[in-house]
């Protein structure tokens, strides 16, 4: 199993770092969970593409977390040429943000029909609302969904994704809960989106503080893993974004509360499991 951060910025635009996605590659299998700006290019960089997709996981409906979501879905029709089926599986509300997506592109839609003689009808996804708890499998991967908590988001959803021994957990943005430990639990990797909130509380900007009460810090995150008892923490999303001088400090905040391998970088770096 390969884990590919294919993007690991924030609502703050960024021309380093994509919007939040984070790529899982088993053999033939790939599974995108989330899809935030600049995801197809991320893919492309990470050996993969739309049309490779076995499904797209959506953890909750946060505009950075699904702003290029129509992306990914008019790239997978078009590469595809309209005769592979893209699933989608997300929390309740993903079914109309997904049917509101496919009326914004019906004129593209038309435009490509009357273009190419090989796309006979639109784009085909298969939507599936899922609830906290379900569990359901992609080929040879289980997953297993938990509640999360990012109020006054709501529903928000993390997976656990299991291939033979191996675990990883992606659980979004989420303060610490019980959803995320049972994810977690003896994971080898859990991917966690992050804030440092020593500086995200030195801003003068207000909404900046507003991030504070629904996002875990890198010592929540930390605190989690050692409590999970999980191999490896991976931090995603960070705000603020850290330069790679940085980094050292980022992990040496987590290592005062956990022992295991603590993962951070830019787009596209990639753990194997």
């Amino acid at each position: 199993m390969e884990i590919v951060l294919t993007g690991t910025g924030s609502p703050l635009p960024d021309a380093n770092r994509a919007g939040p996605s984070t790529l899982v590659k088993v053999d033939n299998c790939h599974v995108l969970v989330d899809a935030g700006r600049g995801v197809v290019m991320r893919m492309a960089g990470a050996g993969s593409l739309p049309i490779f997709l076995r499904a797209v996981l959506l953890t909750h409906l946060h505009s950075d977390h699904i702003c290029d979501l129509n992306d990914v879905i008019t790239t997978h029709w078009v590469m595809s040429q309209g005769n592979a089926t893209l699933p989608i599986y997300g929390p309740p509300g993903t079914l109309e943000f997904v049917n509101r997506q496919m009326h914004a592109l019906e004129a593209d839609i038309s435009y490509r029909i009357e273009h190419h003689e090989e796309l006979t009808n639109g784009p085909r996804v298969e939507v599936a609302e899922l609830t906290p708890g379900e569990q359901f499998t992609l080929d040879d991967l289980s997953i297993r969904t938990a509640a999360t908590e990012h109020a006054p988001v709501k529903p928000t959803l993390g997976y656990r994704i299991e291939h033979n021994d191996v675990a990883v957990a992606l659980v979004g943005d989420t303060v610490p809960c019980e959803g995320v430990d049972e994810l977690a639990r003896e994971a080898d990797a859990y991917v966690q989106t992050v804030i440092r909130s020593d500086l995200v509380g030195l801003s003068p900007n207000s909404m900046m503080l507003d991030i504070l009460d629904y996002h875990s810090d890198v010592e929540q995150a930390a605190q989690t893993a050692a409590r999970a008892n999980v191999k490896r923490l991976v931090l995603t999303h960070m705000v603020p974004a850290p330069t790679e001088d940085q980094y050292s400090e980022w992990i040496a905040k987590a290592q005062e509360h956990f022992d295991g391998e603590v993962v951070i970088g830019d787009d596209l770096t990639t753990i194997s499991l």
